[in-house]
């Protein structure tokens, strides 16, 4: 109806009728606007919706990110476990990505290969190995405690399949160790055994760490681990680094010398976080053990008391500067006595030092070393264990850790837990018992004797606990469990690999900080140098040969065995220079690994020998595809690249190279003598001095780079860096000659 005709028929309407109709419209008008009214949320429902505001929404926005960051392969795959194939079935290996999640990443530590089936197979015992460096077995894995362990229950039960998995990794703690423990049960594991508490203080989140920030709440360590497992944790990591919130992480592996500015006192509070965080995280392994209805022996952890001094020493805070001087005036009379050999005065000396600062590791050690000369062990003993638990550079289990693991496992058979009491073993199988070289290479690795021992322990408690369809299928009663000599034939321990260890340990470890720092370092140096220089009869061609037949016999009884193929593969590129034989162990060892960058890089390494340019190339690619930080790998790509003629790609892999290990000095003068060749002098000179911004001992470095400076008429600064190069190294007869040819021309 139209507003004229409404008008009309309004007018029309008696008084009475508009009166009516109005008020009708009225009450229709109002109802109207309640029902366009929006409803007020109050009360419950009004927090309701705060607490889905405040969780649920941020919760979604949150997945949605991390599912677009995998769905754009972002990333990489956080756990210590992960899917593979070997010869088409599917199988299980281990992540050399997994230590990003702790680690820096051009430093990130690794376990040992390995690779398990994903159906297991009937009458198979599966076994994990859990802990760090010692476990693992360094400085040679092929000799760890648990290849030891392998052979003497294969030997004992025939019928029986051990899978043993050593999943441990140099440098971790139990923070890293109950992430690598959630992944093992996973897998249906039979046993676990945890050798594990070196690295409590110094490892991730420790309160002497250098790899991530010292934390002392374990909540917090434990989210930001949770979160590092996910892709936008590992993108947030990632923004972090790149403007420097990291910037104090070290980029280039040093070993134990990364920490000698991160020195802890016996008595600092945050240690009692470390060791409180340490009783809950193996508790938690413990548990985890439980759930997968698996067994879990924990052991004791030893280290070397009578030969490893502590690395480092603090007197008492509270010492005044009277104090101290008096101490080290008695300390000072101390020392003289000892070097006289008057070890009785030498004590009276130390003692009453003690008196006034008893702190000091190296006083403890002092008095234990000279207790043992004059045959009081008992005292000895105390005084070189008081020396282990005040050494302020904590690369040792002290004490309180190995009383936690006791706690942990004590009267728990009855939950499947059980306690090999290790350092009781090595002690009864010390003199005097205070373990010292007999058993370990350094500080905690030990060596193939220790190894034994401790396997044996394991090996006892072990059979205790065999499920009986497995325990009945054991050799006859009789039969005695392998002696050392046959675990050293077996794993064909020879006479190449003990010179072999024994080089490595004296130059990767004890004459490198901060062994350099410890007492006697001199004697021992002369010991290890002495025992190395018998061990070279061991590279005459007939020993080598002695050495190749062993491996041959360990591999023809063990064919499956990859690493006797590795380690026979390494004979002959290094002992023979037979690259051709070697790279057919090396794809033996590829067929068990596939998935491993070691294969490609050894490999790589045949191939060089073999002057196959294009197989060094497609073997390091290889290697990088599966390890991006691989520096080797880089580094003989762009060695490779060069030699194809591939300049700009040599250039490129060279500064990669740099940039993963920024002390890697042939990459600093290979890249600056192909920019010279091609008449970049300007820029093949900043490339020596970058270098030596970060190994400025390099005289090899120092002296290119005088000549350089040479070329460009820079006489006076060429001198100077080819004087330098001389003092770090005065007997080379190349920098020498160099420097009298600048100084001729000079004249």
């Amino acid at each position: 109806m139209s507003n004229k005709h409404r008008a009309k028929k309004r007018k029309s309407l008696s008084h009475s009728q508009r009166e009516v109709l109005h008020h009708k419209t009225q009450r229709h008008s109002q109802d109207d606007k309640k029902q366009a009214r929006p409803t007020a949320i109050t009360g419950r429902r009004l927090w309701l919706f705060r607490i889905i505001a405040v969780t649920v929404f941020p919760a979604l926005l949150l997945l949605v990110a991390e599912l677009s960051l995998r769905t754009a392969g972002y990333g990489f795959f956080p756990h210590a476990i992960m899917k593979c194939q070997v010869d088409g079935e599917d199988a299980y290996c281990d992540n050399v990505k997994f230590g990003w999640r702790f680690f820096p990443r051009n430093i990130a530590r690794e376990s040992e290969s390995f690779v398990f089936p994903a159906n297991k197979p009937d009458n198979t015992y599966r076994i994990f190995i859990l802990g760090a460096s010692a476990a693992q077995g360094t400085p040679e894995p092929a000799f760890s405690f648990g290849r030891i362990l392998q052979e003497m229950l294969h030997d004992r039960y025939p019928g029986v399949n051990f899978e043993i998995i050593n999943t441990a990794m140099t440098a971790i703690n139990s923070h890293v160790v109950l992430e690598i423990a959630k992944d093992c049960a996973r897998h249906d594991p039979d046993l676990f055994i945890v050798y594990l508490g070196n690295n409590e203080v110094t490892g991730p989140y420790g309160a002497g760490t250098v790899y991530t920030l010292p934390l002392v709440n374990l909540s917090v360590i434990r989210t930001g681990i949770a979160l590092k497992a996910t892709r936008l944790g590992q993108l947030l990591t990632g923004l972090a680094d790149s403007v420097g919130a990291e910037k104090n992480t070290p980029r280039v592996w040093r070993g134990l010398e990364m920490f000698l500015d991160n020195q802890v006192r016996a008595d600092t509070p945050p240690l009692e976080s470390v060791y409180r965080n340490f009783q809950r995280n193996i508790k938690d392994i413990g548990q985890i053990a439980l759930k997968s209805r698996s067994k879990i022996i924990f052991c004791t952890v030893g280290s070397n008391l009578k030969d490893n001094p502590p690395f480092a020493s603090l007197h008492r805070s509270d010492l005044t500067p009277t104090e101290m001087k008096n101490w080290d005036d008695i300390y000072r009379q101390g020392v003289e006595f000892e070097l006289t050999g008057d070890y009785a005065d030498a004590i009276e000396r130390y003692l009453e030092a003690a008196k006034i600062d008893d702190r000091y590791a190296d006083l403890q050690f002092r008095l234990g070393r000279c207790y043992w000369v004059v045959a009081e062990y008992e005292k000895a003993r105390t005084k070189y264990i008081r020396a282990r638990e005040l050494d302020t550079l904590r690369f040792r289990a002290d004490s309180r850790i190995n009383n936690i693991i006791r706690e942990t496992a004590n009267g728990r058979v009855a939950e499947c837990i059980y306690l090999t009491d290790t350092t009781e073993v090595f002690e009864k199988n010390s003199p005097n018992a205070i373990p010292g070289w007999e058993l370990f290479y350094e500080h905690v690795h030990l060596n193939f004797k220790g190894n034994y021992f401790l396997a044996k322990a394991v090996f006892e408690q072990l059979e205790k606990i065999l499920p009986q369809q497995l325990a009945q299928l054991r050799q006859a009663d009789n039969q005695q469990i392998l002696t050392e000599g046959q675990c050293v034939q077996r794993l064909a321990y020879t006479g190449w690999d003990r010179y072999q260890i024994a080089d490595k340990v004296l130059k990767d470890f004890i004459k490198k900080p901060p062994f350099t720092n410890q007492l006697y370092q001199q004697e021992r140096i002369r010991q290890m140098e002495q025992n190395i220089e018998a061990l070279k009869i061991y590279l005459a061609p007939e020993a080598l040969e002695n050495s190749a037949l062993q491996y041959r016999q360990a591999i023809q009884k063990s064919p499956s065995d990859w690493r006797l193929h590795w380690k026979y593969g390494k004979l002959l590129t290094e002992g023979f220079k037979d690259y051709q034989a070697a790279a057919e162990q090396f794809r033996l060892v590829r067929q068990f690994l596939p998935h491993s960058y070691i294969v490609y890089t050894a490999l790589g390494a045949a191939s060089r020998g073999l002057g196959d340019i294009d197989e060094v190339v497609a073997q390091y690619q290889e290697a990088i595809r599966v390890k991006p930080t691989c520096i080797d790998a880089h580094y003989y790509l762009a060695w490779a690249y060069n030699k194809q003629g591939r300049i700009d790609e040599s250039i490129e892999y060279y500064y990669k190279t740099q940039r993963l290990q920024p002390t890697h000095v042939p990459a600093y003068n290979n890249l600056a003598e192909i920019l010279f060749r091609q008449g970049k002098i300007d820029q093949s000179i900043k490339v020596y001095r970058k270098g030596l911004l970060f190994v400025p001992n390099s005289s090899i470095l120092h002296c290119n780079l005088g000549i350089l400076l040479d070329r460009q008429g820079n006489r006076a600064e060429a001198v100077k860096e080819l004087n330098t190069a001389l003092q770090i190294d005065p007997n080379s007869p190349k920098i020498r000659k160099v420097l009298e040819a600048v100084l001729k021309r000079g004249n």
